[in-house]
């Protein structure tokens, strides 16, 4: 399949910047896997659409506060997200100055600095059009992970924007789940936002189940696929845990017809890597590199819950898997004509 069929107009209006006040107060698009109609309801009415028996499956990874403050020595504003170690005192960043380059030095908190060495190779899409290249950065000044978790923000999405010297605490309790627990993430695993204490109450007294696992999430997300064929994309490699009481939890739904419901992308491919040909889960930790793409056969997943997602993006590749291109691209198309909210912060759809 080719790259140009998973793209779709998406105006920057639809891009949510800022999460709502409330977070199950989303709006929820629903998206029959059959077909049909769509329609739509609010997030916190999703107890109503699920039945006793299902099993919600959300992934409890915590997002570390990678995102720091910078400046030029000319008193130039700059911002850095540290995304991974390369080597030694050499990180992996996105840099946010007017023309960074080689040779560039920055001043961070706490009396460390970086310098920018070179372009790493590796890139972000910044935009449904625009992206921008990742650096090699050296740091100076003492051990980095005890000063980011100081003074470190939350590694927002490369398309939302904030002013320097915005105040960070709605973004430190916003990009981040409510169960989250553990982990080292470098992006959320963003369709677990609309979920509130509260929502998370009803769904129990509902009679679902609610299982979890762990997928780090890595930067890669927001990384360009550069081949026109997406069968030759090689996807970035995530930590995972899948424990045995969710393998169990699983494979009671299923054998009491209950669904399987997967919340959000990163979910899915969990349990889908950790699932045999029947659909029975090995439960483990390890690495996936598991690539979704139409044309593959979900073996464990039966619903999704999932946000909207970059055009040409593996995201919607994913979820074009499993509710088909046509139909995804349909279900795009309406939700931007009722004027729903894109991307991390934005609302989210549920195909079943």
């Amino acid at each position: 399949m080719r790259l140009a069929d998973f793209d779709y107009p998406l105006p920057a209006e639809n891009i949510a910047q800022e999460p709502l006040p409330e977070r199950d107060a989303s709006r929820l698009l629903l998206a029959p896997r059959a077909g049909g109609d769509f329609s739509e309801t609010v997030f916190r009415g999703l107890p109503r659409l699920l039945r006793p028996g299902d099993l919600l499956v959300v992934n409890d990874t915590r997002v570390r506060p990678l995102r720091v403050e910078a400046k030029k020595p000319s008193g130039g504003k700059a911002e850095v997200t540290f995304i991974r170690r390369l080597a030694g005192d050499e990180w992996e960043c996105l840099v946010r100055a007017r023309g960074p380059a080689p040779g560039t030095r920055l001043e961070l908190p706490d009396g460390f600095a970086a310098e920018i060495v070179a372009e790493s190779g590796a890139g972000v899409r910044t935009g449904p059009d625009q992206g921008a290249p990742l650096w090699r950065v050296r740091v100076s000044g003492g051990e980095l992970t005890a000063m980011l978790a100081r003074r470190g923000r939350p590694p927002l999405p490369p398309y939302i924007r904030r002013e320097p010297g915005a105040d960070p605490g709605p973004d430190v309790d916003r990009y981040q789940t409510v169960y989250a627990g553990e982990g080292e993430a470098a992006a959320a695993p963003t369709a677990g936002f609309h979920f509130s204490e509260r929502l998370l109450a009803e769904v129990r007294a509902a009679g679902v189940g609610l299982a979890r696992v762990r997928l780090d999430v890595s930067f890669g997300t927001f990384a360009p696929v550069r081949v026109e064929r997406i069968e030759d994309h090689v996807m970035h490699p995530e930590a995972y845990n899948l424990p045995a009481e969710t393998a169990a939890a699983a494979a009671d739904a299923r054998a009491a017809g209950g669904r399987v419901i997967a919340v959000g992308t990163t979910v899915a491919r969990t349990l889908e890597h950790c699932a045999d040909a029947s659909g029975a889960l090995a439960p483990g930790a390890g690495e996936t590199a598991l690539f979704i793409y139409p044309g593959y056969r979900f073996k464990v997943v039966d619903a999704m819950i999932t946000n909207f997602h970059l055009p040409r993006s593996t995201l919607v590749m994913l979820v074009a898997a499993f509710v088909g291109r046509e139909r995804l691209l349909a279900a795009y198309a309406e939700a931007l004509a009722r004027g729903f909210r894109f991307l991390s912060y934005g609302d989210a759809m549920l195909i079943s």
